[in-house]
């Protein structure tokens, strides 16, 4: 999964969001150094892509695009993913996307202190582009792939990959929501134990 997943799988408790979503630049036993909740959304965030990883769905949806994308194929259908939840964000939240973005932002701005220095780099971008928001369309999904295969140097392809999304689009979104109920149940499960 990636950001609005991660972000969005946390609840309401604005540390655990914060931690699952720095995880990535988080490396080893690191996040030892953060806040108790903190470090739980870090250890959630692990253990999400740990379950996603191994998921049949989720195989399953790899397996589609491996032939074009290779070993980039799993962060690929973490980007589509991300869009099912984006594009029908109201099956899963009574709060507007926008709204939620825009108070997931200000979250990051209030706890600037305990945010890693590549999470600091990218926020500026992150909220000046709206990359949260920007999920919901093909045309900010495809900006964003475009983006991460420049990061790539290029090696990528993935600015090719919403071609492969509209051509096989329902199939995808019907592993998306098999998996995303899934996850959830497995979600809160982790979330519970957390606060026991």
């Amino acid at each position: 999964m990636n950001f609005l997943a991660h972000i969005y799988l946390s609840g309401d408790d604005e540390l655990l969001r914060i931690g699952n979503f720095i995880a990535d630049s988080i490396k080893g036993n690191k996040y030892t150094m953060f806040p108790k909740r903190v470090q739980q959304g870090i250890l959630l965030h692990r253990q999400i892509d740990s379950y996603t990883d191994h998921h049949p769905t989720v195989r399953q949806s790899t397996r589609r695009l491996h032939a074009n994308y290779s070993h980039y194929s799993g962060v690929i259908v973490d980007m589509y993913y991300d869009h099912f939840l984006a594009a029908n964000w109201g099956d899963y939240s009574d709060m507007p996307l926008d709204v939620f973005a825009g108070e997931f932002y200000t979250t990051l701005e209030t706890h600037r202190d305990i945010l890693p220095e590549r999470t600091l780099g990218m926020l500026p971008y992150m909220k000046r582009e709206n990359w949260l928001l920007s999920y919901a369309s093909l045309e900010g999904l495809e900006r964003i792939l475009t983006q991460m295969n420049r990061r790539t140097a290029y090696k990528s392809n993935m600015h090719l990959a919403v071609h492969d999304l509209r051509a096989h689009y329902t199939a995808f979104q019907e592993e998306f929501t098999v998996f995303f109920k899934e996850l959830l149940i497995f979600t809160r499960a982790k979330i519970r134990e957390a606060d026991q």
